[in-house]
């Protein structure tokens, strides 16, 4: 899990930079008592509802903070929408760049100095779950709207869930695509037609020195290599769901596969373009395998590529087990150390938010990311968006094994990184990796949940 957050981490760092400062937030509201409770205003939701004409607080005034990393002003639109309701309450929304974030945030709640609300990934499950108040929503509720909610409970409780999906895909130069003589009816299903296309998408020198590499993996193997074994059905963790699975021979054959790429077919090169992301934005590479967040750093820091997007390749024509590990982007934190009144406070815009169709719809097409929300998934608006489109036919067999340590993903790159770099062989490094998992994990309370995937009786 960390790996993936890995990828998200750099899209977040890059966001954090032209985001509020540390500490920054909008001044307080001015308060007033909230004597009308029947507001005549419509319930939202279909399952999780929100119901307005209830006062909070008992109409008495007051004030929560509700800490963000990213996205302050999508966060401060949905609580400008909430406080028109209740001219009671006040929500300050305090934005932290993300270094300092992990730092205060764990420690503020600890002390029971922190905020009501805060914005929560995965990653940093355990460092947060201890001081979470449980969601004040029906479970049922929650897995009748959200796809994947059944994977956060926890001892009959949910503290949050997933408001989106993020996953890969393979990014592609339209301008390299046609120069090539390739159209639309040329886009890949399988591997074996992805290299195909890939060939000719390659431009070498006379001294065959790689000038356009067709594609390019160099920086994200951890990503991409658990996504081939699920296709597969090769799951990341053994039956207990807590030893990592990671020297296998379906990784041994997909290790093999990622090599034969370069050294067989010749499509890129370990030594052409080692930041894959940036040799693809500089017009140095045709295709790239990337998380969504991709979209965006494209759009903004290479806006003259002209890129398209479609589906991972799968070995052959049929459904695979899976086609792809997905990452969710969470829902919003409640402190269980703050007071009463903060808390239902809390409550009640959580279930607004949850509630918000347009809310959430605005985060996932910021991020790229599919909506968890079942009302969303045929939403005109998420399937104009070339990522969401693509990922819109895969996303009912995409797996997610938990938010699990962080050295499953650096390890898996480090292992690669030591085959094509420093020529040790495939068995003996991933030995060397899944060994390293396995010290880095002892006393770490991690347990997959792929044995819940929606397909893992086809295993």
């Amino acid at each position: 899990m960390k790996k993936i957050f890995s990828a998200i981490l750099v899209f977040t760092l890059l966001l954090s930079l032209v985001g509020c400062s540390s500490g920054e937030s909008k001044p307080s509201k001015k308060l007033e008592t909230d004597t009308t409770k029947e507001k005549n205003l419509p319930v939202l939701g279909e399952n999780v509802k929100f119901d307005p004409n209830i006062l909070i607080n008992n109409g008495e005034p007051k004030e929560v903070e509700f800490w963000v990393w990213d996205s302050a002003e999508i966060f401060q639109s949905i609580v400008d929408g909430f406080e028109k309701i209740y001219p009671n309450i006040s929500i300050k929304i305090v934005s932290h760049p993300w270094g300092d974030y992990w730092t205060k945030l764990p420690l503020a709640l600890q002390n029971g100095e922190g905020p009501a609300l805060f914005c929560v990934h995965n990653s940093q499950h355990d460092n947060l779950i201890n001081n979470m108040e449980p969601y004040d929503i029906d479970i049922k509720d929650l897995t009748a709207d959200f796809t994947g909610a059944e994977n956060h409970v926890i001892d009959d409780k949910v503290y949050y869930i997933d408001y989106g999906m993020m996953t890969g895909s393979i990014f592609y130069n339209k301008d390299m695509w046609t120069e090539a003589g390739l159209t639309d009816e040329d886009i890949p299903a399988t591997w074996d037609e992805f290299i195909e296309v890939a060939k000719k998408l390659t431009k070498k020198d006379s001294k065959g020195n790689i000038t356009q590499a067709g594609f390019n993996y160099n920086s994200d193997v951890k990503s991409m290599i658990m996504g081939l074994n699920y296709q597969k059905g090769e799951l990341l963790f053994k039956e207990d769901g807590k030893t990592p699975n990671i020297n296998n021979d379906t990784m041994k054959e997909n290790m093999q596969f990622l090599l034969d790429l370069y050294n067989v077919h010749g499509i890129g090169s370990k030594d052409f373009g080692v930041t894959d992301a940036e040799s693809f934005g500089q017009g140095q590479s045709a295709m790239v395998y990337k998380w969504g967040w991709y979209y965006n750093q494209l759009s903004n820091d290479y806006p003259d590529i002209n890129f398209g997007v479609f589906r991972i390749p799968t070995p052959d024509k049929d459904v695979p087990f899976a086609y792809d590990r997905y990452n969710g982007e969470s829902t919003i934190g409640i402190s269980s150390t703050v007071d009463d009144a903060s808390k239902e406070i809390a409550q009640a815009f959580i279930r607004y938010f949850m509630s918000n169709d347009e809310a959430l719809k605005e985060l996932c097409i910021k991020y790229s990311i599919f909506p968890s929300k079942k009302t969303l998934a045929e939403d005109a608006d998420i399937l104009s968006h070339p990522v969401l489109k693509t990922l819109s036919t895969t996303v009912d067999y995409l797996i997610w094994p938990g938010p699990f340590p962080s050295t499953i993903e650096t390890t898996l790159q480090q292992s690669f990184e030591d085959i094509i770099y420093n020529d040790s062989s495939i068995e003996d490094s991933l030995e060397n990796g899944n060994n390293k998992i396995k010290a880095d994990m002892e006393g770490v309370d991690f347990s997959s949940v792929e044995s819940q995937y929606k397909h893992i009786e086809n295993k």
